[in-house]
């Protein structure tokens, strides 16, 4: 059986940093047999963490974000070709150009999509971003280079706020519109949220909470000139990035059978996808920003993730599992782990914060900006978040892996634990918000299921 699975035919779709993962590490464990890689975009993987920090500080062209190989996985690299369906019975994947890809076993790694403003005639304005691609972000770029009078960014999410400090590291006048009450309040609660927006205005943002834009404005050769707001004000603007958030890739896989909405991909822990009747697969794994797959240390909920890191791990544990019998499977039991840089500050986090009803600021002080706050879920530490002191982090992921008591006992890398008393976290409901959260629980149910079946 293990020879057997070292051979045949193996389809991986999507050739981002999963994908390209993925393949390196099936080659590394052995397997032998043909290998695809196809990929919507017309460029070789790339690496989408500068899009929104060096690339638009104008420190790295777009073209300079290619990842490198650690080996060259020997694939067959379809680029600039979508995904259209896939046959699970017949065992193809359909193609945009009419071609069908046979396969012995599928690795589904389509990642996600910018979410786009939702009215097409505004979104189409000259000077309406999203930032998610290579063209994103070297169009943006050039707009930003270009010196605009303002800068709007819609959602005050990690990606928002990246913008935003990126024009004004540039000396460029933004507004930041956020429905919740703070930027980063769906991400980190609300205790470091206020530290977020407080950075911002001390920077010169001009950071507008509680509202929402109503209307995108332009004139009458198309161009972006501004946008409404639901408090009745206006702002006057030459460039719009509109950071909602993220879309998952899962609208080719809507006839396939496969436990595939909006919130990603059901899997299990070893990276098995589950069809609607919520029956593991065999031959089609999961991995990467696509994938929802349950941590026995948040409860077994699934976890719908949009981290760097993961995708790593879980690329190569879906290849291993891939390539191997039952017995010498393993799941995928990583952290999440996640960093930005914005406004001088580097914010680090570990676990899910918005798995906690409680925090403590363990180390620093929210005055210094420079601290480590632990996150708590009925008695015991689930994350941590650092700001300037990601050398703490390390102490903190073991205390998150062992279960440990929280709030926690002294023993942080630079000082004891200071004397404060747990607050409540303060996580919003992400309805309420512009931006969604970067880690997500999402219940432990796959979205497409029957609740009858009849046979016969």
């Amino acid at each position: 059986m293990a020879g057997d699975l070292q051979e045949g035919r193996i389809v991986i779709v999507g050739a981002s940093l999963a994908g390209l993962r993925a393949a390196e590490a099936l080659r590394d464990e052995g397997f032998t047999g043909s290998l695809t890689v196809v990929g919507d975009e017309p460029y070789p993987p790339y690496d989408r963490p500068p899009l929104s920090k060096q690339v638009l500080l104008g420190q790295a062209a777009a073209e300079a974000t290619g990842l490198p190989m650690r080996r060259d996985p020997g694939a067959g690299w379809r680029l600039g070709v979508r995904a259209t369906g896939l046959d699970a019975l017949g065992k193809r994947v359909m193609l945009a150009d009419g071609e069908s890809l046979r396969f012995d076993r599928l690795l589904i790694a389509t990642g996600t999509r910018a979410r786009p403003w939702p009215i097409p005639e505004e979104a189409a304005l000259d000077g309406v971003f999203t930032l998610r691609t290579r063209g994103d972000a070297r169009e943006l770029a050039e707009r930003l280079a270009a010196g605009p009078r303002r800068v709007l960014v819609i959602g005050g999410g990690f990606t928002g706020s990246e913008i935003a400090s990126a024009c004004r590291a540039r000396g460029l006048d933004v507004t930041v519109a956020e429905r919740g009450p703070a930027p980063l309040v769906g991400a980190l609660g609300g205790t470091l949220s206020k530290l977020a927006a407080a950075m911002q205005r001390f920077h010169g943002v001009d950071l507008r909470c509680g509202v929402t834009v109503t209307a995108l404005r332009g004139n009458g050769n198309g161009r972006f000139t501004g946008a409404d707001l639901s408090d009745g004000s206006r702002v006057e603007a030459d460039v719009c990035v509109v950071a909602l958030g993220a879309v998952r890739n899962v609208e080719w896989l809507a006839d396939s059978g496969l436990a595939a909405g909006p919130r990603g991909i059901a899997c299990d822990a070893g990276c098995r996808a589950f069809n609607m009747y919520g029956i593991v697969t065999d031959d089609v794994f999961v991995a990467g920003d696509v994938s929802r797959f349950p941590h026995p240390l948040f409860a077994y909920q699934m976890l719908s993730l949009e981290h760097w890191g993961n995708a790593v791990a879980q690329a190569e544990v879906a290849a291993h599992n891939m390539v191997n019998p039952g017995p010498l499977r393993r799941p995928h039991l990583a952290l999440p782990t996640f960093w930005s840089s914005q406004f001088g500050l580097n914010i680090k986090s570990v676990g899910v914060p918005t798995f906690s009803d409680q925090v403590v600021i363990a180390q620093g002080s929210l005055e210094e900006r420079r601290l480590a706050m632990v996150y708590g879920y009925q008695g015991r530490v689930t994350a941590a978040v650092t700001v300037d002191m990601a050398k703490s982090l390390e102490y903190y992921q073991h205390l998150i892996e062992s279960a440990a008591p929280f709030p926690p006992a002294p023993g942080a890398a630079d000082r004891p634990l200071a004397a404060e008393i747990p607050i409540p976290s303060d996580v919003p409901d992400p309805k309420g918000l512009s931006h969604g959260p970067t880690v997500a629980l999402t219940g432990y149910l796959p979205d497409r299921r029957l609740t009858v079946v009849r046979h016969g």
